[in-house]
């Protein structure tokens, strides 16, 4: 028994051995946010070691980084940042900690939207926009790991076929609704890639950005809009509070329709645990919502 305890104690350091190099040599890579972050896992599988910053369910307009980032950002060898002015806070976070990282923008080649004048971050939520994303991601770790950019290319080339599928399936689904019942109203105004790509309206108390507060006066403004117009669907999010959305049923008498996922995914054991169940969940409580099924 001490010998077949021995041998397998010897055994266990040998694995430990084999395996502490192949950590090792994994790319340490930091991405911004959560839906980022499930993207770069799709493209780098195995490949690499990925950190988020701005985890699920936290909102990344508020968002303070704290030590542990500043450390994950030092150790980094590729960096992915959304761009389009979503993370205030990354350009100072990374400036200050000295990190040698290559640092990419994800959003490279979208045709980005504006909002009152301000460009809008969430270009994520139209899925053409989402295989851009996969596509910046891809070449960008061909160029910082070589070895292994075939292997980088299979896996976005995979995600990607499944993108296009759920593209074709949300434009198919969409184009059955009518034309008086493609109106959303949300927390903010995170939405406008999804209404663009999709033909639907949506309407928000607060701009692109949830430290901004709608004064009285704009969110009395946008209650009388919804009593004269045909709303179909009104939802909460994830990152934000619920309050304002239930002002707005309690004065104008819509059911809130349920929860979607707008700039965060969800936690493990919920919906929305990487980008492609987010953009599932969404539609299918939007469309139910549409459709007067919820």
């Amino acid at each position: 028994m001490k010998w077949f305890a021995l041998r397998l104690a010897a055994c266990a350091v040998a694995l430990a051995a084999l395996i502490a190099p192949a950590q090792a040599d994994k790319l340490k890579v930091v991405a911004s946010f959560s839906i980022l972050g499930d993207m770069v896992e799709q493209v780098t599988g195995d490949l690499a070691s990925v950190t988020t910053i701005v985890g699920p369910n936290a909102d990344a307009h508020v968002y303070s980084p704290n030590v542990n980032d500043a450390r994950a950002v030092t150790e980094a060898d590729v960096i992915f940042v959304n761009g389009l002015g979503f993370e205030t806070w990354s350009k100072k976070l990374i400036d200050t900690s000295g990190t040698k990282a290559r640092v990419f923008v994800a959003t490279d080649g979208v045709t980005p939207l504006k909002v009152d004048g301000e460009i809008d971050p969430h270009a994520w939520n139209a899925l053409p926009n989402g295989i851009t994303y996969i596509r910046n991601i891809a070449k960008a770790m061909a160029e910082a790991d070589p070895a292994n950019a075939k292997t980088y290319q299979a896996n976005a080339d995979a995600y990607i076929a499944k993108l296009k599928a759920l593209h074709e399936r949300t434009v198919a689904e969409l184009a059955k609704l009518p034309k008086d019942r493609r109106t959303v109203v949300t927390a903010h105004d995170a939405f406008g890639y999804l209404a663009n790509a999709y033909g639907l309206k949506f309407l928000a108390p607060v701009g692109i950005d949830t430290e901004a507060e709608p004064s009285a006066q704009q969110l009395a403004k946008l209650i009388d809009q919804l009593k004269k117009e045909k709303v179909a669907g009104l939802f909460v999010e994830n990152i934000t509070s619920p309050a304002l959305v239930e002002q707005v049923s309690r004065e104008t008498g819509l059911r809130i329709g349920g929860r979607l996922f707008s700039d965060a995914l969800s936690a493990k054991g919920g919906p929305a645990t990487s980008y492609l169940s987010m953009f599932e969940h969404n539609l299918g409580v939007i469309v139910a919502a549409l459709k007067g099924e919820s």
